[in-house]
Formats: C-alpha cells, structure tokens, sequence
C-alpha cells in the first residue's frame, strides 16, 4: 500500500465526468477514491480501469447531500492512505424540465437538486479541509456548468444551484488559502450518459451537434475533454484559485436562445 501517492476523492465517480476524472488521475499516478450511490456495477468498472492503470482504489457508496456520508468518504481515504490531496465535486442531480414551465418544478424539487449540487460540495469540502490543508498542494475542483451564466439548461432549478456554485466557489477559494486553491469547471453541453438517458440516443446526438455547431471551435465535449481541464487544474495551475474556467468549445461568448 503506497502512501506516498498523492489521493483525490472524485464524488459522482461511476460515470460521465467523474468516471473520466478518476480514470485520468488513476493514469498520472494518483490514487483515488470512486463515489456512487446506486451504480455498484457502473462504480466497480471504473475501479478496475483505475488499478488497471496502477493506481490503489477504495469504491464507497455515499450520498453526499448527506453530511454524515461526506465525513465517511473522507475517512475513508483516511484510513486507506492517511492524506487526502484533491477533491472533486463532480456529484450531480437534476430534473428536466422546460424553463418556461413552471409549474414543472416544485420546492422539494428544488431543495432536491441544491442538496445534491450545492450543499454536497460544501460538506465535502468541510470533511476534508484539515487533510486538504495539510497536503501542502491541496486542490479542490467543482464541477458547474455553463447554464449558471446563462439562466439555460435542463431547468432552472438545476441553473439556479450551479449558479450558487460558483458563488460559494470564489468563498472557498478565499477561506481555504493559501494551503488550499478552489476553482471550478463551467462545461457546455457535454456527451454522457445522463444525456442519453434524458433524451434518448437519437435526440442526445442532435443536441450534441447543434452544440458543436454553435462555438468558435466547431468542437463537442467529450467528459474527457473536461477531465482534462480538472486534472490541470488540480496539477498544473499552482497560482491559480478562485476561478471559473469554461470547458464549452467557447460556447459561452454566443447569444443564449
């Protein structure tokens, strides 16, 4: 068991984003922590990609809205390794529905999404502060989206929570230096599976296109395309914090329809 292997805690770890995140620091040399709550099978595969890439892996299933689950995620890494040396707030929720529907959307529905997409990030951030700190190369990186900027996406709700995302981003970012930096990640529309599972395959490739269409790069977003900016961002930006960090082709400079 190697504790001298710097460790991240990826949340929402069994797919998508978070799948390509763990995998990607798996393959620099990290170990890491995968987090799922209801996909064992989904989270097991990923762990197996990750030792398959030489890193050590502990699979913890957790629901970080709950604040009790967050300190057992961190103490899972704890007792592992003994340090904790990046977080990513990559866990998740949403309803869609369309924004100009509103009745589609309830306060339950509301205090669903921030529990899951707001309050989680701060807990898992509060769990593993100490260790973070003592890292002495701590990073945190929370993953937004460009619906915060735009008032757009699967509703508003889930916009409204990303919006307080980043804003408790630049807060953290204050309170966690200098030992720690906090930035975070704002994608566009980005290839995964809860697309397909929204949409359907067919409408999840229209949407998907009419994206890449739509930016300077002509480009889609791929959830390695956004693992690469986290994992840069947690290696490569040594002063850089308090930051929001558009991973969209250049989405953002259009005109939101």
């Amino acid at each position: 068991m190697s504790k001298e292997k710097r460790v991240a805690i990826v949340t929402g770890s069994s797919s998508g984003i978070g799948a390509s995140t763990a995998r990607e620091l798996a393959a620099r040399g990290w170990n890491v922590v995968i987090n799922y709550s209801k996909s064992a099978d989904a989270a097991k595969k990923v762990a197996d990609d990750c030792i398959a890439k030489g890193a050590e892996v502990v699979v913890v299933q957790a629901d970080v809205s709950q604040d009790a689950d967050c300190v057992r995620l961190a103490r899972a890494a704890l007792d592992k390794w003994g340090r904790i040396d990046a977080l990513v707030n990559n866990a998740g929720s949403t309803k869609f529905v369309a924004h100009n529907k509103l009745d589609g959307l309830s306060a339950d529905d509301f205090l669903r999404i921030y529990s899951t997409n707001v309050v989680s990030a701060f807990q898992m951030t509060r769990a593993c502060a100490e260790a973070l700190k003592k890292s002495g190369h701590g990073a945190i990186v929370n993953v937004s989206s460009i619906a915060a900027q735009w008032g757009t996406g699967s509703s508003i709700a889930y916009a409204a929570s990303k919006g307080a995302l980043n804003s408790m981003t630049y807060s953290l970012a204050r309170v966690m230096g200098p030992e720690v930096r906090v930035n975070a990640v704002l994608p566009g529309y980005v290839d995964t599976p809860w697309q397909i599972n929204a949409h359907g395959a067919e409408k999840a490739a229209a949407h998907a296109a009419k994206y890449a269409s739509h930016n300077p790069l002509n480009a889609g977003c791929s959830p390695e395309d956004v693992a690469d900016s986290i994992v840069w961002l947690i290696e490569g930006a040594p002063k850089t914090t308090g930051q929001l960090v558009y991973v969209d082709g250049g989405t953002h400079m259009a005109v939101p329809r």
